[in-house]
């Protein structure tokens, strides 16, 4: 097997910008089952309503909705330079696992080009290839007295 280009580990801290929930271009922001039912708790509606106000089937899957003219995710919320997630606690795994996506550490080239977007890649604390790693594989992050 060959070494991950990112065996040193990797500098990230959140800048709180909002961009990698931003647009221009259309994405998916996939949400499981537990993770739609834990939602729709936090937010005092149902899970039915929550797919139909906030999600997107996709195949076999959920999305959640973006704004159709930014396609910005439903729940960012504020203005740039100062956005925030409106369920930020509640978030999904794809939020919580940002830029450690198997697709940003592809290569050296790829995670540099998430950086031209996203600020924080490249700066602040130092995530060992190991917490790398797991973040990579994280599928769950609640713990299952939180699962409905």
């Amino acid at each position: 097997m060959n070494t991950p280009w990112y065996i040193g580990g990797l500098h990230f801290a959140c800048q709180g910008c909002g961009d990698c929930c931003s647009g221009p271009e259309e994405g998916f922001i996939w949400i499981t089952k537990n993770e739609i039912n834990m939602l729709a708790v936090h937010l005092g509606i149902s899970s039915d309503e929550l797919r139909k106000k906030y999600l997107r089937r996709v195949g076999l899957r959920f999305s959640i909705k973006e704004n159709p003219q930014t396609k910005d995710c439903i729940f960012l919320s504020g203005s740039k330079g100062a956005k925030g997630c409106a369920v930020y606690n509640f978030r999904p795994n794809q939020c919580r696992t940002w830029p450690f996506w198997p697709s940003n550490l592809a290569s050296e080239y790829e995670w540099n080009t998430a950086a031209v977007r996203c600020p924080g890649i490249n700066k602040g604390k130092l995530y060992l290839f190991e917490e790398i790693q797991k973040l990579k594989k994280q599928k769950k992050w609640w713990d299952d007295s939180r699962t409905l």
